[in-house]
């Protein structure tokens, strides 16, 4: 199994933990010295007190954790979060409420997953005309009909 270096920028940081043994994602901790309330509507920087060594072709996606949105309205304020391989700094996650209650983060709580994954960076050349498709220009819904 590849390893990926992490870093303890706290003390009280909690390294990240998969769930079960085929899960995509590691759990990431909240890494606050006392409990944090979000309001409805708003968003907070919560820190996880770590920072990763993301090999080169990979990247970090960070996501919600499935149980934090269906119950308690809590998602990344971005949707995914991007960590890129050549960044070294502290994760955070910017966790938005999109419930209607005040929603309490505790200090080492599960706050949202992160997925190491390959990826292609092509280059990009203009061109006049891009090849056709059957779909076309067709957008949003376009292929459900």
């Amino acid at each position: 199994m590849e390893k990926i270096a992490v870093k303890r920028l706290n003390e009280k940081a909690c390294l990240p933990t998969y769930g079960s043994e085929y899960a995509a994602g590691a759990d990431l901790y909240a890494c606050l010295e006392e409990s944090v309330t979000i309001a409805p509507g708003e968003s907070y920087f919560v820190p996880t007190g770590i920072a990763m060594e993301i090999p080169a072709g990979c990247a970090g996606l960070i996501f919600a954790r499935s149980s934090m949105g269906a119950k308690r309205g809590l998602a990344p304020a971005n949707k995914v979060g991007v960590i890129d391989p050549d960044y070294r700094g502290e994760i955070r996650v910017v966790l938005h409420n999109h419930s209607a209650l005040p929603q309490t983060v505790a200090p080492g709580e599960r706050i949202a997953q992160i997925a190491i994954v390959p990826v292609f960076t092509p280059g990009f050349l203009e061109v006049d005309a891009l090849s056709d498709t059957v779909r076309g220009t067709g957008g949003f819904g376009s292929t459900g009909r």
